[in-house]
Order: structure tokens, then C-alpha cells, then sequence
């Protein structure tokens, strides 16, 4: 995968962060400019952010998997796996209240066998972490239908936090 990729996209952001956003891949944008989230879904996922008072800065935003896939292609369950001990090197650095899975494959990453369509905004506690699997703000852009749903999962956000900071 490396090989197909320009470049590692490891992660964005506040390395102290109360919240860890976590994607599946990087993109073609992601891939070109190192950073993730910086295409369409970062976009919303920007104004995501500041329907909550939270900017980027206040966060930390990665994938499981850091190069892009070929042809844009989901994760194999390989990838996935091979990179998961990266991802929970950050995860114990940066010590978040919340990680917030963001589509399908990060979801299973942390929940295993859990459909999103079922456990989408509702808070899981895994080993004593807080995980809230949200949609991916891609799959929002593409289906419409999903863009009302994420709007009101991430509202949840702040009073999350809130409560597991008390």
C-alpha cells in the first residue's frame, strides 16, 4: 500500500486533545497533502466542528489506516490490523475522554460486529474508554438522507464530554 501512496497521513491536531476522531483511510486530497480530512468530508466535517464550538485545533483527527488504498479501495482487514497498534500508540499518548469512530470500518475497529446504522450516536464504553461511533461524514455527503443524523449525533458531543469530565 505504501508503494501506491505518496505519502504517511498519521494524524492532525491537538496532541492533548479531550476528543480523537478517528476515519478509515486516507483520500487522494489526504494522500497529496498529508493531512487528513482536508477533501469534502473535511470540509463538513469543519463545520461539523464548529456546530459545536470545537475547531480542529481542539482536536486530534486520524485514520486506522495511514496510506491511502489503492484506487481509493475500503481497507483490507490485513491493513486494517497492521496498523491498529499505531492507532492505539496515539490513543494512549494522547489519553482522549472521547474517540469518536467515524463510519463503519473505524467503528468495528473498536466494536467489533456492531452495525452503525444500530449503535450510531450512542455512547459505548470500551475498557473504560468512552466510544461514540458516528457516521463518516463522507457517507453523509453522499446520502443525504444522513446528513440530518450526524448534525444531531455530533450535538451530543459537548454534553458527553461534559459528563464524563464530572
Amino acid at each position: 500500500m505504501a508503494k501506491t501512496a505518496n505519502q504517511l497521513v498519521f494524524g492532525w491536531g491537538n496532541a492533548n486533545a479531550d476528543i480523537v476522531f478517528v476515519g478509515e483511510a486516507p483520500g487522494k486530497n489526504e494522500d497529496l497533502k498529508g493531512v487528513p480530512f482536508v477533501g469534502a468530508s473535511g470540509k463538513f466535517l469543519d463545520e461539523l466542528l464548529a456546530s459545536v464550538k470545537l475547531e480542529r485545533s481542539d482536536v486530534y483527527i486520524t485514520n486506522i489506516v495511514k496510506y491511502r488504498p489503492p484506487q481509493n479501495r475500503d481497507p483490507l482487514p490485513a491493513e486494517k490490523d497492521a496498523f491498529m497498534p499505531y492507532l492505539l500508540a496515539q490513543l494512549e499518548v494522547i489519553s482522549p475522554k472521547i474517540v469518536i469512530t467515524l463510519g463503519r470500518h473505524s467503528t468495528n475497529c473498536f466494536l467489533p460486529g456492531l452495525q452503525i446504522g444500530q449503535v450510531h450516536g450512542k455512547a459505548q464504553n470500551l475498557n473504560g474508554q468512552t466510544i461514540l461511533p458516528l457516521y463518516h461524514p463522507a457517507a453523509a455527503l453522499y446520502n443525504g438522507s444522513l446528513r440530518q443524523t450526524l448534525i444531531d449525533d455530533f450535538c451530543q458531543i459537548p454534553a458527553l464530554l461534559k459528563r464524563i469530565k464530572n
